[in-house]
């Protein structure tokens, strides 16, 4: 009775303000992130599609399209995006044959040399150079090595120096009491083995990246595979022309194939 007088709900907030989701047009995505990283998602744009979609929801962010209108006006987005979708599984001591190349070439040297490990990715390969240099005999003094990645999660992980027990797995006991602090099956790398390397947040294909100056020694093991032929000739380039010596090899990964 009187049900005429009752005032209509009004609508949930949410049912208002919320806007339309429009998930679809990953390729948008695909190609800005390869204009500005190099990396392909080609053969796994499902893959990319669902975890895009993930960053997006977890931002609050609605279409692809208000995606990439935020990208290109917020540097920190942009580099959350990066991170997100730049993996950096790895370990110490991996691919060790090429590593004992490049021992001996700094043996062979005068003077102190410098030598670049791109991507760093949470600092293995940076550290596991540095460590085979000193086993070597090879003094501190004699060198430094710069890490650089476009994940900046990954360099802060780096920059820190602490791992778990799968990445340290192909140490001998002798070299991890050597150089870690081990605390409750964390290893931390003691100072004495950060000291010799920095690292850097950087993308080789940015402008800029031409006055990281020039190295002895240039490692760059499994950065190419994400890359398309072009990409990967474009950034064989670019790193080629930071070689003080050109009769020096960039070091490339069993995976990078031209």
């Amino acid at each position: 009775m009187f049900s005429f007088f009752k005032k209509k709900e009004p609508l949930a907030e949410e049912e208002t303000l919320t806007p339309q989701e429009d998930y679809h047009d990953i390729k948008s995505i695909a190609d800005y992130f390869h204009i500005e990283t190099g990396i392909t998602f080609d053969t796994q744009m499902s893959i990319l599609k669902s975890k895009v979609t993930s960053f997006c929801k977890q931002r609050y962010i609605y279409s692809f399209s208000s995606l990439l209108q935020d990208v290109k006006s917020d540097t920190h987005l942009k580099q959350e995006l990066i991170d997100y979708l730049t993996t950096n599984e790895t370990y110490f001591y991996r691919e060790f044959k090429q590593i004992e190349e490049l021992v001996n070439l700094v043996k062979k040297s005068h003077g102190s040399v410098k030598i670049l490990c791109a991507p760093s990715a949470t600092g293995e390969e940076v550290y596991s150079i540095a460590i085979a240099l000193l086993e070597a005999g090879i003094s501190s003094s004699s060198f430094h090595i710069l890490g650089i990645d476009i994940n900046s999660d990954a360099i802060s992980k780096a920059r820190n120096g602490i791992y778990g027990e799968r990445n340290v797995r192909n140490l001998t006991p002798e070299i991890i009491s050597k150089y870690f602090n081990v605390d409750d099956r964390k290893y931390s790398l003691k100072q004495s083995v950060k000291l010799l390397v920095s690292f850097q947040v950087t993308n080789i294909f940015d402008n800029s990246f031409k006055n990281i100056g020039k190295f002895d020694f240039i490692f760059c093991r499994n950065m190419l595979i994400y890359f398309d032929k072009e990409t990967k000739l474009k950034a064989k380039g670019i790193l080629e022309s930071l070689r003080k010596n050109d009769q020096h090899d960039v070091f490339f990964g069993h995976a990078d194939l031209f």
